[in-house]
């Protein structure tokens, strides 16, 4: 007989402590409430607590709830605890990546390795100038690791630009048949930057 009775029959029923009418209710419902929170959460056992929760609260407050339309009120509800629940495990990925320690240590010992494979490729860039004329050797660094102009290199060393291009030409040619994997313009920004 309560089978057939409405929804918002049933429910005053349950606020008279009708047990029988609070399991029909849960009989039409749960399915539907599971599904929902199912679809949301992707997780069968979150899902089915969800669907307790929901009515073990209409159940304990079924003296002080003032509900109109039962279908409405408790898909709302069960939307409601999905929403707390989505909420409650984006704030523990929250706090999750906050225990993660900050990347600054990481970043210390990248920089550190960096450093320590250009103090390696400084140390070869110097014994393989070694091979070049020491005038060559002299306008290379003053180029390429001092930074300075093609004219404030023929100026220091007291000899025309045209030598400072052709010293720099020849080391760079120099470098290139020793780093062939590495085309001319890389092999000028590779000691450029490294240095």
């Amino acid at each position: 007989m309560t089978n057939k009775l409405t929804d918002n029959e049933l429910w005053e029923a349950v606020v008279s402590d009708s047990s029988r009418a609070f399991v029909v209710l849960y009989n039409r419902y749960w399915h539907k409430l599971y599904q929902t929170a199912k679809k949301y959460l992707k997780d069968d056992t979150a899902a089915e607590e969800i669907v307790h929760d929901v009515f073990v609260a209409l159940w304990q407050k079924r003296h002080s709830s003032k509900i109109i339309d039962f279908q409405k009120y408790i898909l709302v509800t069960a939307r409601y605890h999905v929403y707390k629940q989505l909420r409650a495990i984006a704030a523990e990925k929250v706090e999750f990546y906050e225990q993660i320690p900050e990347q600054p240590a990481l970043a210390l010992v990248s920089e550190a390795d960096v450093k320590l494979g250009y103090e390696d490729l400084q140390t070869e860039l110097t014994n393989v100038l070694k091979q070049l004329p020491r005038r060559c050797q002299e306008i290379f660094w003053l180029s390429r690791v001092e930074n300075l102009s093609n004219d404030e290199i023929a100026e220091r060393l007291n000899i025309s630009k045209r030598t400072v291009e052709n010293q720099i030409t020849i080391a760079l040619k120099f470098l290139r048949s020793l780093y062939p994997h590495f085309s001319g313009a890389a092999v000028s920004l590779l000691f450029i930057f490294i240095l």
